[in-house]
């Protein structure tokens, strides 16, 4: 990583960056509970593709190697927990689970319990497009730093991180990667907040058979995030999401 470290020098607003997320790694270890080695490659996992692109470097410095890795030992270890958890259910089965683990949207979940948004190291570009609180990159994210925990402190610490971040959250055979952001949102709320939560619905449009809907989260007049959805159901569940992702962003 000394390319990327002379690049960043002779960069003062990738340095600024880089700044502030070794600031907020050291909140994050506190986090997890865990002292972490190397830290470059660390700031690797978080380094997304934006960024690396704005100092002109080669892909291969994002964290998408690292993604790569950690999305291999997120499925191995996932399935060697759920193969023993439930000794009684078919592969089937076993698969339906495994898949709803690992995909986007648990990840995210996973991700936002960590405060993992607020450390991605973004460009330019993707910063004002708010990449930060899109789940694609927050999922991947997530995967990368599972690849560094994997190569920086092997195979025992990194089962330790998914037994008391992700294994933790699976009581049944029955979890179900429909994430109920409504419900999160509002024990968030009772940790931040003094006033209730409220659902407006900010705008509907279209024909009757297919309408959209716009629905924005406020605490009093303070909107927390909005979205859209095929049913206003779906649009609150869009804007607690959103409301979450920029809390913790």
């Amino acid at each position: 990583m000394e390319i990327v470290s002379k690049k960043i020098k002779n960069d003062k607003l990738a340095g600024r960056k880089i700044q502030a997320f070794d600031k907020s790694f050291k909140a994050f270890q506190k986090r997890l509970g865990m002292e972490l080695g190397d830290h470059d490659v660390y700031r690797q996992a978080f380094m997304h593709s934006s960024f690396i692109n704005d100092l002109h470097l080669d892909k291969i410095y994002n964290n998408e190697r690292l993604e790569f890795l950690g999305d291999a030992v997120l499925e191995l270890m996932v399935s060697d927990f759920i193969y023993n958890k439930f000794p009684k259910l078919p592969e089937g089965d076993l698969t339906k689970l495994r898949a709803n683990i690992v995909c986007e949207p648990s990840l995210v979940v996973f991700a936002v319990k960590l405060k993992m948004p607020e450390l991605i190291i973004l460009g330019k570009g993707e910063e004002k497009t708010e990449g930060r609180s899109r789940p694609s990159i927050i999922s991947d994210t997530f995967e990368a730093f599972l690849g560094a925990l994997y190569v920086q402190e092997g195979h025992e610490t990194t089962h330790e991180f998914l037994r008391k971040f992700v294994f933790v959250d699976i009581k049944d055979a029955h979890y179900n990667a429909v994430v109920d952001y409504k419900t999160l949102l509002q024990e968030e709320a009772h940790k931040r907040f003094d006033d209730e939560l409220e659902y407006r619905l900010l705008n509907e449009s279209g024909p009757s058979h297919n309408k959209s809907f716009e629905s924005g989260v406020f605490i009093g007049e303070r909107q927390l995030g909005n979205g859209s959805g095929r049913s206003k159901k779906e649009s609150e569940q869009r804007a607690a999401e959103n409301a979450l992702l920029a809390i913790h962003g």
